[in-house]
């Protein structure tokens, strides 16, 4: 006969595959007639807009564009010019790369941007970009917790309890920020924009009925050219609160946003004369990944002392341990420009991969954060220094689970002018997910003859033995076709905790 089987199915995701991906791109840009012939590239930055993320039958297909600034000196003329043009890109996965996924996050960086002039009305540009794209599939988890048996089927169960992080829901969401910046006081105001960087970073979240509230921070910086034609920057924090929904997610559930950037407009207000405020829109994509914990019984053995049982069990991998953590260094290093520099006009972190060492239970996380200053030396030339720094923490995390981490510059950097160069100093935050799995045997069905018992002959009734090394309580009352409970009480034993390794024991087959 069929034994009746109690089954549970959750809703889950899992990760189904995660790609590091390489694009190279370039391009031959002609100075605009507005703009003045360039006498000396300074430097190149760019930001990454992605636009879509698509999968097609396993295949992944994100497409995007780097908006290039190229600051440059002109020809016959003082201060710094502004350059800026797109540069669209589109990367591919192998088809099948990702099969069975239904959800896409992609995030791009550029691994080399730089420009060299070809004449004084063309550049010529190339572009590294390094996209890291994860896939997640619909992974319900299956399995059974009891089964339902007559009592004179003598029906032994084991059961387990197993705590595991369930990945419940994913959600995506684009969304539109617009505040305004105002420069400090004293400052001249803004007379052209010529360059700004853009970083969020989310610090709250939250889940209150079908609503995932999530909070955070913009930092924006901005290079501009003032009034009376120097060049100044300006920071601002800028907060921000978002809504996303969630149907169907625990309010218990923990949530991580990810923010991907997907366009931005910075403008001086055109309301304010002196040009003292920038107004920003921001557009950024959301992602949020949300899990819950989950306590569940698992049934994973069955046999019975009166009649012969046959079953069959399905392997079930869980996440049993799943921790985000954030480690923030400080970092205060020197860059020797050779120079006696004027005044510092603009300082930048861009933080690389994260690799990631173990030994035991303790892992190194380590960076390479390329730091660059913008500066004017004692002439009024601007100048650029750059270098690359390493950048280490060390994590106490189980030793088998998997670590994913980045690294980022959430604040703006400071420096300043010393004997030796520009000192610099900033934050570099290291924030590492920590993911350990678990593989269970469950009971996937099982069959009991009810027809005829359990032949017995030959089998002795009484068993006089120590537990073995390896073995448990369920082991011995299974191998000798008893229970637990006929053992214990042979024994006078109150619990399985109670049972000696180093003294014989009574084992005596259950009597039907």
């Amino acid at each position: 006969m069929e034994l009746e089987l109690k089954k549970t199915s959750l809703d889950a995701y899992e990760t189904g595959g995660e790609l590091a991906l390489t694009q190279e791109e370039t391009a031959e840009t002609i100075v605009p007639d507005y703009c003045p012939d360039i006498a000396r590239i300074i430097e190149t930055d760019g930001k990454v807009y992605l636009h879509s993320r698509e999968l097609r039958d396993g295949k992944a297909e994100v497409s995007g564009t780097v908006r290039v600034t190229v600051l440059y000196t002109p020809e016959g003329e003082g201060g710094i010019r502004t350059l800026e043009f797109a540069m669209p890109f589109t990367v591919e996965s192998e088809s099948r790369s990702l099969p069975g996924c239904v959800y896409l996050t992609a995030e791009t960086e550029p691994e080399l941007l730089e420009t060299r002039m070809l004449n004084p009305r063309k550049v010529f540009t190339h572009c590294k970009l390094v996209t890291h794209i994860t896939g997640y599939q619909k992974a319900p988890l299956c399995f059974c917790t009891d089964a339902e048996t007559d009592e004179k089927l003598c029906v032994e169960k084991r059961q387990e309890q197993q705590h595991a992080i369930v990945l419940t829901h994913i959600a995506e969401k684009d969304f539109t920020f617009s505040e305004e910046m105002n420069l400090s006081p004293g400052r001249e105001g803004a007379a052209e924009l010529l360059t700004s960087r853009v970083c969020g970073t989310v610090t709250e979240t939250k889940i209150v009925g079908s609503k995932l509230i999530f909070k955070g921070m913009f930092l924006v910086e901005v290079l501009y050219r003032a009034n009376d034609g120097k060049c100044g920057s300006t920071t601002a924090e800028l907060p921000f609160s978002q809504i996303m929904e969630v149907e169907g997610a625990a309010e218990g559930a923990a949530a991580s946003v990810q923010l991907q950037l997907t366009g931005t407009d910075l403008q001086i207000d055109g309301d304010d004369a002196e040009g003292r405020q920038i107004a920003v829109t921001l557009y950024f994509h959301a992602t949020a990944l949300l899990r819950e914990e989950q306590e569940l019984t698992l049934l994973n053995d069955l046999y019975s002392t009166a009649y012969d049982m046959n079953y069959e069990a399905a392997p079930l991998s869980l996440t049993s341990f799943c921790e985000t953590v954030t480690r923030r260094q400080t970092v205060r290093e020197v860059l020797e420009i050779g120079v006696v520099a004027e005044s510092i006009l603009a300082l930048s972190v861009r933080c690389g991969a994260v690799s990631v060492s173990r030994e035991g239970e303790t892992a190194t996380l380590r960076t390479a954060a390329a730091v660059r200053a913008l500066y004017l030396d004692e002439g009024g030339v601007p100048l650029v220094a750059e270098r690359s720094i390493d950048v280490s923490c060390q994590l106490e995390l189980p030793e088998h689970c998997k670590i994913t981490a980045r690294a980022v510059c959430p604040e703006e950097a400071q420096g300043s002018l010393g004997d030796r160069g520009i000192e610099v100093r900033f934050p570099v935050d290291f924030r590492a997910e920590a993911v350990s799995k678990v593989k269970k045997v469950c009971i996937s069905a099982a069959k009991l003859d009810a027809e005829s018992a359990k032949d017995m002959a030959g089998a002795p009734s009484l068993v006089l033995r120590c537990l073995g090394r390896q073995e448990n309580a369920w082991d011995l009352a299974k191998r000798y076709n008893t229970t637990i409970g006929t053992i214990l009480a042979a024994n006078q034993l109150e619990s399985e905790g109670e049972i000696p390794r180093d003294k014989l024991l009574l084992i005596p087959r259950k009597r039907a």
